[in-house]
């Protein structure tokens, strides 16, 4: 009798003392992302989108980069005193209001253009020509599908500061491409672009 109560009570400790455990990496692979003042990120909210690293251009904003006027693509400012355009972001799951790490996010600049396009990030058709995936505006918000993958960013840890990642995961059956965001600079005209890129641009949020 006692070996049995010697038993059940090590599967009860052992429940009990590792069941947190199980708690605790949940509550890190989707912890809150922190904005420069140690607030926690809310959906709707304006932030701007900064560069961790100074001397390397300023925030994010929108410009013609091509031949045709619209849709406007996401740029970094060239100027390191530039915050850019605020942005606001959607989680997939709207009703839970706080911004978390690897949570699929609508991202969409709070900005009025000339387009007709909507301010929604959206990741842009392959470049051939310059064997690139830019991320581009005219994105629908909301509306996880497969007709929607391309409008779905993430938010992810880098060492101590944070990374912006496209791999949505609002459809189960698709087959997506998963690549961090980096800067692309055009050697012609100096622009600076958001693209799928081996190299990360580390970036911190600012509340505008």
């Amino acid at each position: 009798m006692k070996t049995t109560l010697l038993i059940v009570s090590f599967f009860i400790f052992a429940f009990v003392t590792k069941a947190p455990l199980v708690v605790s990496t949940a509550d890190a692979l989707h912890s809150p992302v922190l904005d420069i003042a140690g607030r926690k990120l809310l959906a709707g909210t304006d932030y701007y989108i900064l560069p961790v690293f100074r001397g390397r251009g300023g925030g994010l904003s929108l410009a013609s980069t091509g031949d045709e006027t619209c849709p406007l693509d996401v740029v970094q400012e060239q100027q390191v005193a530039e915050n850019g355009l605020p942005v606001t972001f959607s989680p997939v799951h709207i009703k839970k209001g706080v911004i978390r790490l690897s949570i699929d996010q609508n991202i969409k600049f709070s900005a009025s253009t000339v387009c007709d396009q909507s301010t929604v990030w959206k990741l842009d058709s392959h470049d051939d020509s310059l064997g690139k995936w830019f991320v581009t505006t005219g994105g629908v918000e909301g509306n996880p599908s497969r007709r929607t993958t391309r409008n779905w960013f993430k938010i992810e840890k880098f060492d101590d500061d944070y990374k912006l990642v496209f791999c949505p995961s609002v459809c189960d059956i698709c087959k997506v491409l998963c690549k961090d965001i980096g800067i692309y600079i055009d050697q012609a005209t100096g622009i600076r672009r958001l693209a799928l890129s081996d190299t990360p641009f580390k970036v911190m949020f600012k509340k505008a």
